[in-house]
């Protein structure tokens, strides 16, 4: 199963990003359907696939579906995409071939999925751990730290960069308690340091230097927090 899942998986990222030339992108967004590129592609896919199965005549079936799934996937994309939604069209590209992959994957080795095991404790309190950590965290962090954020922000207009940087620096955090690396926060932060070193030397505003420092610990804070309390739900 898992070797199978292995052997499509590398071909799709062989054909889509390791040998994929920038002419055939660009040609393919131009002509779409009409473009002798995207059939290049898709055979090269073909070829890769058959290469990786070793040429077994057992999942041929499979290799026929995933080679055309991935001509229709490709073509939807090419007449939905446009310039505005590009990132999103990359990434539910991406994600619809893997899901096609997986659907392959289980057809040869059925699984049994059981509804009920989706909600053990020790998968609800993942999810409601990350929950936390992220979004939950977040927001709280806004309310804690607006004395500081209304008087530095003066604008609505932003691209919430500082809200994902905070979401992934505690999602980071999380996984290093999970697994005890607890080394890994260290380098965190000294990395973060660096990088905000010149914010706090070239900056003469106290109020800068004190919402910097207070989120940094607090945002740390949340991500360990939530992470002892999942692995204490964990020996409950």
């Amino acid at each position: 199963m898992v070797a199978l899942f292995l052997s499509l998986l590398l071909a799709h990222l062989l054909g889509d990003f390791l040998l994929q030339p920038t002419v055939w992108v660009k040609d393919k967004k131009k002509k779409k359907i009409k473009s002798k590129y995207l059939y290049f592609h898709v055979g090269l896919h073909f070829i890769l696939l058959l290469i990786t199965t070793q040429f077994n005549s057992n999942y041929l079936l499979g290799v026929a579906f995933v080679t055309l799934s991935h001509l229709g996937i490709d073509c939807a994309k090419l007449y939905f995409e446009k310039k505005k939604t590009e990132k999103l069209w990359f990434f539910v590209d991406q994600l619809l071939h893997l899901v096609v992959i997986a659907v392959v994957v289980v057809y040869y080795f059925p699984v049994e999925i059981s509804i009920t095991s989706l909600y053990s404790q020790q998968n609800l309190a993942l999810i409601t751990a990350l929950v936390s950590v992220t979004y939950v965290s977040a927001i709280v962090l806004k309310v804690l730290l607006s004395k500081w954020s209304d008087q530095l922000i003066k604008t609505d207009d932003t691209n919430n960069a500082g809200k994902y940087i905070g979401i992934l620096e505690r999602l980071f955090i999380f996984f290093f308690v999970v697994m005890n690396f607890w080394e890994g926060i260290g380098f965190l932060l000294a990395a973060k340091s660096i990088f905000r070193f010149g914010d706090l030397k070239e900056s003469k505003d106290v109020r800068l230097t004190e919402y910097i420092l207070i989120g940094t610990l607090l945002s740390f804070g949340f991500g360990i927090l939530f992470a002892m309390l999942y692995k204490g739900l964990l020996q409950i």
